[in-house]
């Protein structure tokens, strides 16, 4: 009888595991196809007038660069820079003409209240849009008042997207982060 007392918890834990890494298996293609969905309204999000996109190989010398998407009317750039508390990923809207069409901050771990206002302010990603890259934090983007380190690896991160559809020289500086 102590034996039966000792091995029924086992057998019932067992049995919940292997009915939760069923569920898991089955629910696996769901969780990608909504990811998918997801990334594709953000692409969508920041290149308006875009229906498909194709995710192409990135082999230029641009480190901010991570992938590319391309679509009809231009691409959209995800890029990773290095913001004050880490880096900071975004997808960054260019039409064929090089205009920026829009961006947004993906993932950031910026201070709350200071860089962390990036994601959401408006006014400060406005900035962005209309824009063909050549960005300058100071000149021709007003930096968000505390965050300056995130507002200028936010402006890397479009030039170098601008720079990637428009053939901009890497060397040129406009891609670089001058401290």
């Amino acid at each position: 009888m102590r034996n039966k007392t000792i091995w029924m918890p086992v057998w019932a834990i067992a049995a919940a595991a292997l009915i939760l890494l069923g569920a898991s298996a089955a629910l696996n293609p769901l969780r990608v196809a909504n990811a998918r969905a997801e990334l594709n309204s953000a692409l969508r999000s920041v290149l308006p007038g875009a229906v498909e996109f194709t995710q192409q190989t990135y082999a230029g010398e641009d480190d901010n660069i991570s992938k590319i998407y391309r679509a009809e009317n231009g691409y959209v750039v995800e890029t990773c820079t290095d913001g004050y508390a880490g880096p900071i990923t975004m997808l960054v809207g260019v039409n064929n003409e090089g205009v920026v069409t829009g961006a947004q901050v993906r993932d950031m771990h910026e201070t709350i209240g200071l860089g962390a206002r990036a994601k959401n302010d408006a006014a400060f990603l406005g900035q962005l849009r209309n824009s063909r890259g050549n960005l300058t934090v100071g000149e021709n983007v007003d930096a968000i008042s505390g965050a300056t380190v995130t507002s200028k690896a936010i402006v890397r991160s479009v030039n170098s997207a601008s720079a990637f559809v428009t053939g901009a020289d890497v060397a040129s500086g406009a891609t670089t982060w001058r401290g």
